[in-house]
């Protein structure tokens, strides 16, 4: 199911990608994930390569998807540790057990 929800179409910029095509670029950014952070074992260079995919994505993003997508960006960029944020790293009980 995709990310986005179905909106009315607006004329976007040539070269623009739809609410599939985003979702499809940050599924891949997602997997490439493990491997950038392999390659690029210096903080700087992963953090610049971490932007370069940032960037591109963006930039194909049309202005009615962006602000939902940069959001997912930086929640990807926080996990990763390659974006300011709180990351949940503890765990915590869903349902209190016992009295």
């Amino acid at each position: 199911m995709p990310f986005f929800t179905a909106r009315p179409a607006a004329k976007r910029p040539p070269g623009a990608l739809d609410a599939a095509g985003i979702d499809a670029a940050i599924a891949r950014l997602e997997e490439d994930m493990p491997d950038l952070q392999h390659r690029h074992r210096d903080l700087f260079a992963y953090a610049a390569a971490w932007a370069e995919r940032h960037d591109e994505i963006l930039r194909a993003t049309p202005p009615d998807l962006r602000e939902a997508t940069e959001k997912r960006l930086r929640r990807i960029g926080i996990r990763w540790g390659v974006a300011d944020g709180v990351r949940m790293t503890g765990q915590f009980p869903a349902l209190k057990l016992g009295s």
